[in-house]
């Protein structure tokens, strides 16, 4: 019902799946709970290559088992996506996101300890962090294909994360996990599209050109067009506007609409989107305005 509203409400161009980042942990055997007031507390601790060794194999999970609502779910939404015409797009985290989370044990400001395993590991003293990502990379990529053998369209794999790490932590832990990952659907599913989103990864854009996705999505944190530049006009891009802007006026949400759309080389040229979620008490009515004028606009040509 989450996952349908905002279409019902809006008319978007495609539904996706409303779904915690952390669902598919417990299929490795980590657990978790949301608390009221704090958000998701993982109890399972990772900081060993032993911690790591005692999850469960990635390869021999049964989603349908340990998920069984993932298939209820999307079957529903396929069918609802069908009816309306449009795309249903399925939902995963990516390793470095789930393995910080699971680290950390929950929302974390700094992700020291992390960051204290990566230095570990770079220093051939502890591989857990490698090790785990692993583990995390085959999870994800067979989950995202399970989404995708359960009706998803399009994956998109979101590293809500990456805004903690610098350009050579994401060279050499988040971004080998997330090929990893993407490159398991795509082998299973090639013609269904993968989109990658680095949440506060804009200042290393010239490192995700390679990442096997099917598609960027862009953070809110650069220019549409310097963006463009740096990607190259042959990567499919999505994004960029900030989200704030939905408590702006109608007029400056439009603007903000009209700026993005031109700044990525105009209609048709990318996928209008914002540069990350909407955000709680963003006015109903502002979302709407966004998406009409997204429809509307025709490019400044056909504005004068």
């Amino acid at each position: 019902e989450l996952s349908l509203q905002c279409h019902r409400a809006y008319g978007m161009d495609g539904i996706i799946m409303f779904s915690d980042i952390l669902t598919p942990l417990p299929t490795l055997g980590i657990d978790f709970d949301v608390i009221r007031g704090t958000g998701p507390v993982i109890s399972t601790e990772i900081r060993t290559e032993e911690d790591v060794s005692n999850l469960s194999d990635p390869e021999q999970v049964d989603f349908d088992e340990k998920l069984p609502f993932i298939r209820e779910i999307l079957t529903r939404l396929s069918t609802a996506a069908e009816e309306a015409n449009t795309s249903l797009i399925g939902f995963v985290g990516a390793p470095f996101t789930l393995a910080s989370y699971t680290v950390e044990g929950k929302s974390s400001k700094a992700c020291l300890a992390t960051k204290k395993l990566m230095m570990a590991d770079e220093a051939g003293d502890n591989a857990a962090m490698s090790q785990f990502l692993d583990k995390l990379a085959v999870m994800i990529g067979r989950y995202g294909c399970h989404q995708i053998e359960c009706g998803a369209q399009v994956v998109q794999v979101f590293e809500s994360w990456s805004h903690q790490l610098s350009p050579q932590q994401f060279e050499k832990f988040a971004k080998p996990a997330a090929q990893k990952a993407i490159k398991i659907i795509k082998e299973a599913h090639p013609d269904v599209p993968v989109i990658y989103f680095a949440n506060g990864g804009s200042s290393y854009l010239e490192l995700q050109r390679d990442m096997g996705a099917d598609m960027i999505a862009i953070d809110w944190g650069v220019d549409m067009a310097q963006a463009r530049s740096i990607l190259g006009e042959d990567v499919p891009v999505s994004g960029n506007i900030d989200p704030t802007i939905l408590f702006g006026t109608k007029e400056q949400i439009e603007q903000a609409v009209r700026d993005c759309i031109d700044r990525a080389g105009g209609p048709g040229k990318h996928l209008l989107n914002l540069g990350h979620g909407v955000m709680q008490g963003t006015p109903e009515e502002a979302v709407g305005w966004l998406v009409d004028e997204c429809k509307r606009y025709r490019g400044k040509d056909a504005e004068e």
